[in-house]
């Protein structure tokens, strides 16, 4: 026969068999920090053998914020985010954290989906890296839940563009841009297509602006820069190459790419068409991933200090916090083998 269920005993009964309240029955058996005096630590454990009294430890546990560091990311798919993801990897195992990721698909919705349900599992830091979010312009409803996140005692770090109520890590892009088109104006080009992407991300088109700044101000005339849209991905930089050519090159002789990755799929494009890269039109990218050393010919490009954006992330995510941090991030130009003078 079924023996009869054990009553419940509640931290409630505890502290009142004590005679303590239930914040200082709480402090002893949830190993908290504060002190007890020791004559109420006494009563309250005696209390707890004769009650034969348990935490509830699952309880306990899902109410702690745990050494999780969640990176919220467009897509985990691209070579720079991984390079971004590794190095935050390295640095949380380093101070005892550890990193784990969720992709949006650069979707408000799914940003915004994804938050609310990370504020229920407590995190102990968020770090969102999106090419869609605007400076100091987040979605409304996305920017409340991450402030009632940090208010829960959370910690907020932004990645790709600067922001004023968070941490944030700013790439200049358009800086980044407008060196890379710079030089290649000043190596002679005068006839250049600009390889972009849909207007709305952030990043891309600080980088179309960028080339364009830098190549007029190194004497390219506006009428000689086209931009053409395409997908952001090597498939992308394919197709747009392979339209540009059979629309006819005529005297184009300079792609900028505004990523490695489309600028590898146009090489591809331009090598399967019989086009000469750098003798015919000379390609340019930015990021420098590994993939930019590994293709022939070599990619010229601007280096983005990648892993350093990541490690910077998670310091921030550790550190004590006083004031918002704001910082910007500059690439370095990194010519190589796909760019040639027309001097």
């Amino acid at each position: 026969m079924p023996h009869a269920a054990r009553p419940t005993v509640t931290l409630h009964d505890v502290a009142a068999a004590a005679g303590v309240s239930v914040a200082t029955a709480s402090r002893v058996l949830g190993g908290s920090s504060r002190t007890v005096a020791p004559e109420y630590e006494r009563r309250v454990l005696a209390a707890a053998a004769d009650l034969r009294y348990t935490a509830d430890l699952s309880a306990r546990a899902m109410r702690r914020v745990s050494d999780a560091i969640t990176l919220v990311v467009d897509d985990l798919t691209t070579p720079s985010m991984g390079m971004i993801v590794a190095a935050m990897e390295r640095r949380a195992r380093a101070a005892g954290a550890f990193v784990t990721v969720s992709a949006t698909r650069a979707t408000p919705e799914r940003q915004l989906e994804t938050v609310r349900l990370l504020r229920a599992l407590r995190p102990r830091a968020l770090v969102l890296t999106s090419s869609r979010l605007v400076a100091n312009a987040l979605e409304g409803r996305l920017f409340k839940e991450l402030q009632a996140y940090e208010r829960e005692g959370g910690r907020v770090v932004i990645v790709g563009v600067a922001e004023e109520s968070f941490d944030s890590i700013e790439f200049d892009n358009h800086g980044a841009a407008r060196t890379l088109g710079a030089y290649v104006a000043e190596s002679g080009h005068r006839r250049v297509v600009i390889f972009g992407g849909a207007r709305e991300w952030a990043n891309l088109s600080a980088r179309v602006s960028g080339f364009t700044k830098g190549l007029v101000g190194g004497g390219v005339e506006d009428r000689h820069i086209r931009i053409v849209d395409c997908e952001i991905s090597r498939q992308g930089g394919f197709d747009a190459a392979r339209r540009l050519v059979a629309e006819g090159l005529g005297e184009t002789d300079a792609v900028l790419a505004v990523n490695d990755i489309v600028a590898i799929g146009a090489m591809s494009a331009f090598r399967a068409a019989g086009v000469r890269v750098p003798a015919d039109v000379s390609v340019t990218g930015i990021d420098d991933i590994q993939l930019a050393v590994d293709v022939t010919p070599r990619l010229t490009t601007v280096a983005l200090p990648l892993a350093q954006v990541g490690a910077e992330s998670i310091r921030l995510a550790l550190a004590e916090r006083t004031a918002p941090a704001r910082l910007t991030v500059r690439g370095e130009l990194v010519v190589r083998d796909s760019t040639a003078d027309r001097l």
